[in-house]
Protein backbone atom coordinates (compact mmCIF):
# COMPACT_ATOMS: atom_id res chain seq x y z
CA UNK A 1 0.00 0.00 0.00
CA UNK A 2 2.69 2.75 1.21
CA UNK A 3 4.39 1.91 -2.46
CA UNK A 4 1.34 2.68 -4.26
CA UNK A 5 0.36 5.60 -2.78
CA UNK A 6 4.44 6.87 -2.80
CA UNK A 7 3.82 5.97 -6.87
CA UNK A 8 0.22 8.02 -7.34
CA UNK A 9 1.97 10.98 -5.05
CA UNK A 10 4.94 11.14 -7.87
CA UNK A 11 2.34 11.29 -10.80
CA UNK A 12 0.68 13.83 -8.95
CA UNK A 13 3.72 16.24 -8.64
CA UNK A 14 4.77 15.21 -12.22
CA UNK A 15 1.38 16.07 -13.55
CA UNK A 16 1.37 19.48 -11.32
CA UNK A 17 4.52 20.46 -13.27
CA UNK A 18 3.60 19.19 -16.90
CA UNK A 19 0.80 21.56 -16.15
CA UNK A 20 2.62 24.70 -14.52
CA UNK A 21 1.72 27.18 -17.19
CA UNK A 22 5.11 29.26 -16.76
CA UNK A 23 7.40 26.07 -16.57
CA UNK A 24 10.54 26.70 -18.82
CA UNK A 25 11.65 23.01 -18.91
CA UNK A 26 11.48 22.41 -22.25
CA UNK A 27 11.89 26.12 -23.17
CA UNK A 28 15.87 26.23 -25.10
CA UNK A 29 18.25 27.47 -22.45
CA UNK A 30 21.89 28.12 -22.81
CA UNK A 31 24.03 25.94 -20.38
CA UNK A 32 26.50 28.96 -19.17
CA UNK A 33 25.83 32.85 -18.60
CA UNK A 34 27.37 35.98 -20.00
CA UNK A 35 28.92 39.27 -18.63
CA UNK A 36 28.19 42.41 -20.02
CA UNK A 37 29.32 46.25 -19.09
CA UNK A 38 27.29 49.19 -19.23
CA UNK A 39 28.16 52.68 -18.88
CA UNK A 40 26.49 56.14 -18.34
CA UNK A 41 25.79 58.20 -21.22
CA UNK A 42 28.65 60.02 -22.53
CA UNK A 43 30.84 58.87 -19.50
CA UNK A 44 32.84 56.41 -21.65
CA UNK A 45 34.59 53.27 -20.25
CA UNK A 46 37.44 51.23 -22.12
CA UNK A 47 37.38 47.09 -19.97
CA UNK A 48 40.87 45.85 -19.54
CA UNK A 49 40.25 42.64 -18.11
CA UNK A 50 37.61 40.98 -15.75
CA UNK A 51 37.56 37.66 -14.00
CA UNK A 52 34.94 35.32 -12.62
CA UNK A 53 34.94 33.46 -9.64
CA UNK A 54 32.16 30.67 -9.36
CA UNK A 55 30.53 29.26 -6.51
CA UNK A 56 32.87 26.21 -6.44
CA UNK A 57 35.81 28.32 -5.70
CA UNK A 58 37.01 28.40 -9.53
CA UNK A 59 38.41 31.58 -10.93
CA UNK A 60 37.92 31.96 -14.70
CA UNK A 61 40.00 35.07 -16.28
CA UNK A 62 39.52 37.14 -19.39
CA UNK A 63 36.11 36.89 -19.12
CA UNK A 64 35.44 39.48 -21.15
CA UNK A 65 36.26 43.26 -21.81
CA UNK A 66 36.29 46.31 -24.18
CA UNK A 67 33.58 48.63 -24.76
CA UNK A 68 30.55 49.07 -22.69
CA UNK A 69 26.77 50.12 -23.80
CA UNK A 70 25.97 53.53 -23.25
CA UNK A 71 25.44 56.06 -25.64
CA UNK A 72 25.53 59.96 -26.23
CA UNK A 73 21.97 61.00 -27.45
CA UNK A 74 21.79 65.05 -26.95
CA UNK A 75 18.79 65.35 -26.40
CA UNK A 76 19.34 68.21 -23.57
CA UNK A 77 19.03 65.98 -20.75
CA UNK A 78 20.70 64.69 -17.98
CA UNK A 79 21.22 61.37 -19.45
CA UNK A 80 24.24 60.33 -17.59
CA UNK A 81 22.91 61.14 -14.33
CA UNK A 82 21.79 57.63 -12.44
CA UNK A 83 21.80 55.50 -15.19
CA UNK A 84 18.83 57.04 -16.96
CA UNK A 85 20.31 55.38 -20.19
CA UNK A 86 18.95 52.45 -18.72
CA UNK A 87 20.67 48.78 -18.31
CA UNK A 88 21.10 46.73 -21.60
CA UNK A 89 23.42 45.43 -24.17
CA UNK A 90 25.26 41.85 -24.92
CA UNK A 91 27.68 40.46 -22.98
CA UNK A 92 30.47 37.30 -23.67
CA UNK A 93 29.80 33.58 -22.21
CA UNK A 94 31.42 33.07 -18.90
CA UNK A 95 32.15 29.48 -20.55
CA UNK A 96 32.97 26.46 -18.19
CA UNK A 97 31.87 28.68 -15.16
CA UNK A 98 28.87 27.88 -12.63
CA UNK A 99 27.04 31.01 -10.78
CA UNK A 100 29.04 33.83 -9.87
CA UNK A 101 30.13 34.25 -6.39
CA UNK A 102 32.92 37.44 -7.06
CA UNK A 103 33.75 39.43 -10.32
CA UNK A 104 36.91 41.33 -11.07
CA UNK A 105 37.07 44.15 -13.14
CA UNK A 106 39.64 47.15 -14.47
CA UNK A 107 38.52 49.77 -16.75
CA UNK A 108 39.49 52.79 -18.20
CA UNK A 109 37.12 55.96 -17.23
CA UNK A 110 38.24 57.97 -19.72
CA UNK A 111 36.41 61.03 -19.05
CA UNK A 112 38.34 61.13 -16.52
CA UNK A 113 41.40 60.02 -17.67
CA UNK A 114 41.95 57.78 -14.87
CA UNK A 115 42.02 53.71 -14.20
CA UNK A 116 39.97 51.64 -11.93
CA UNK A 117 39.95 48.42 -10.44
CA UNK A 118 37.07 46.72 -8.43
CA UNK A 119 36.25 43.25 -6.90
CA UNK A 120 32.35 43.54 -6.57
CA UNK A 121 30.51 40.81 -4.23
CA UNK A 122 27.18 38.85 -5.81
CA UNK A 123 25.00 38.07 -3.59
CA UNK A 124 22.73 35.18 -3.54
CA UNK A 125 19.69 36.39 -4.93
CA UNK A 126 21.55 37.73 -7.52
CA UNK A 127 22.25 33.34 -8.13
CA UNK A 128 18.48 32.86 -7.15
CA UNK A 129 16.88 35.22 -9.84
CA UNK A 130 19.60 34.00 -12.46
CA UNK A 131 18.31 30.31 -12.02
CA UNK A 132 14.45 31.39 -12.18
CA UNK A 133 15.51 33.62 -15.43
CA UNK A 134 15.62 30.87 -17.20
CA UNK A 135 13.69 28.18 -15.85
CA UNK A 136 10.34 30.05 -15.24
CA UNK A 137 9.02 31.99 -17.78
CA UNK A 138 7.45 35.53 -17.32
CA UNK A 139 4.02 35.50 -15.33
CA UNK A 140 2.89 38.71 -17.18
CA UNK A 141 3.84 37.06 -20.77
CA UNK A 142 3.21 33.09 -20.01
CA UNK A 143 2.92 32.24 -24.37
CA UNK A 144 6.58 33.26 -24.57
CA UNK A 145 9.74 30.78 -23.93
CA UNK A 146 12.02 31.74 -20.73
CA UNK A 147 15.22 33.55 -21.17
CA UNK A 148 17.46 31.49 -22.68
CA UNK A 149 20.62 32.66 -20.84
CA UNK A 150 20.90 34.16 -17.84
CA UNK A 151 23.13 37.74 -17.07
CA UNK A 152 24.74 39.67 -15.28
CA UNK A 153 25.31 43.33 -16.07
CA UNK A 154 27.94 45.48 -14.50
CA UNK A 155 27.57 48.94 -14.78
CA UNK A 156 31.27 51.03 -14.97
CA UNK A 157 30.57 55.01 -13.46
CA UNK A 158 33.44 57.60 -13.15
CA UNK A 159 34.71 57.48 -9.52
CA UNK A 160 35.21 53.98 -9.58
CA UNK A 161 31.39 52.92 -9.00
CA UNK A 162 30.77 49.85 -9.70
CA UNK A 163 26.75 48.43 -9.81
CA UNK A 164 25.12 44.86 -10.78
CA UNK A 165 22.60 44.18 -11.89
CA UNK A 166 20.56 40.81 -13.17
CA UNK A 167 17.51 40.63 -15.14
CA UNK A 168 14.37 38.36 -14.12
CA UNK A 169 12.19 36.10 -15.87
CA UNK A 170 10.29 39.06 -17.47
CA UNK A 171 13.52 40.41 -18.44
CA UNK A 172 13.78 43.25 -15.91
CA UNK A 173 16.89 44.42 -14.54
CA UNK A 174 16.95 43.91 -10.69
CA UNK A 175 19.96 45.80 -8.68
CA UNK A 176 21.73 43.39 -6.44
CA UNK A 177 25.28 44.83 -5.85
CA UNK A 178 27.17 48.30 -5.50
CA UNK A 179 30.77 48.55 -4.91
CA UNK A 180 33.72 51.17 -4.97
CA UNK A 181 36.68 50.30 -6.77
CA UNK A 182 40.09 51.79 -6.11
CA UNK A 183 42.12 53.11 -8.79
CA UNK A 184 45.01 51.45 -10.47
CA UNK A 185 48.37 53.00 -9.68
CA UNK A 186 50.11 51.51 -12.58
CA UNK A 187 47.62 53.24 -14.90
CA UNK A 188 46.23 52.52 -18.27
CA UNK A 189 47.18 48.93 -19.25
CA UNK A 190 49.49 48.18 -16.43
CA UNK A 191 52.01 51.16 -17.58
CA UNK A 192 52.33 49.02 -20.39
CA UNK A 193 51.75 51.76 -23.44
CA UNK A 194 53.40 54.79 -22.18
CA UNK A 195 50.36 56.08 -20.03
CA UNK A 196 47.96 56.71 -22.90
CA UNK A 197 44.24 55.90 -22.94
CA UNK A 198 42.19 53.80 -25.82
CA UNK A 199 40.06 56.84 -26.33
CA UNK A 200 40.49 60.37 -26.39
CA UNK A 201 37.01 62.26 -24.79
CA UNK A 202 34.81 62.57 -27.41
CA UNK A 203 33.34 66.32 -28.42
CA UNK A 204 29.82 64.98 -27.61
CA UNK A 205 31.28 64.27 -23.76
CA UNK A 206 32.80 67.61 -23.54
CA UNK A 207 29.83 69.18 -24.30
CA UNK A 208 27.64 67.68 -22.30
CA UNK A 209 30.15 67.87 -19.05
CA UNK A 210 31.04 71.83 -19.92
CA UNK A 211 26.94 72.04 -19.30
CA UNK A 212 25.57 69.63 -16.85
CA UNK A 213 29.59 68.72 -14.99
CA UNK A 214 30.47 64.61 -14.16
CA UNK A 215 27.15 63.57 -11.99
CA UNK A 216 29.57 61.89 -9.29
CA UNK A 217 27.00 60.81 -6.68
CA UNK A 218 23.91 59.43 -8.82
CA UNK A 219 25.54 56.23 -9.14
Amino acid sequence: MRILILQLYVLLIAGCQSLDPLSAKNDPKSEWWELAFIEPDYMKVWVENSSVQDINGRIFYKTGGGTAAGGEPEDGTESARGWTGGVGGSGSRVVGADLPVRIWVRWQSIVEQKTWQAWVDIPENARQIMVTSTNQRCPERPDRTARFMASVYLGLAPGGVVQVWVRDSCHRPIKVARTQGEIEPLGPELGKNGGRYAYPVSEKSKRYIEKFGIPYGSW
